[in-house]
């Protein structure tokens, strides 16, 4: 994997687990609550010059860079909408619609 990946102890998770008024984060891919690990995606890639970032599973990022290039990801599917309508993420998307927050597995890298 090229370059590092920031995770941040997902601390407005535990904020909004103490707080039970506060709805927890959302993950921007698949809109499950964001559970003890969170990382952020740059919708655009930095290499193309993206500084917006949204917050994902780890598992979600994951997939999303296995299913799509920087070049990609900077034109055709920076939004987060036309990038669920990718088959292999939409399929990802519905197989892990139903795993707890904290779900892991491994992830595959297209062919």
């Amino acid at each position: 994997m090229a370059g590092r990946v920031k995770r941040k102890a997902g601390l407005a998770a535990a904020e909004a687990l103490a707080d039970r008024s506060i709805a927890p984060p959302v993950c921007a891919l698949c809109a499950r609550p964001i559970g003890a690990q969170v990382e952020w995606h740059h919708r655009i890639p930095k290499s193309e010059g993206g500084r917006e970032t949204v917050p994902l599973h780890p598992i979600c990022h994951r997939t999303i860079h296995a299913s799509a290039t920087n070049a990609e990801l900077a034109e055709p599917l920076a939004d987060l909408d036309s990038l669920r309508n990718v088959p292999a993420v939409a399929r990802f998307v519905a197989w892990v619609r139903d795993k707890p927050a904290d779900f892991r597995a491994p992830v595959r890298r297209r062919r």
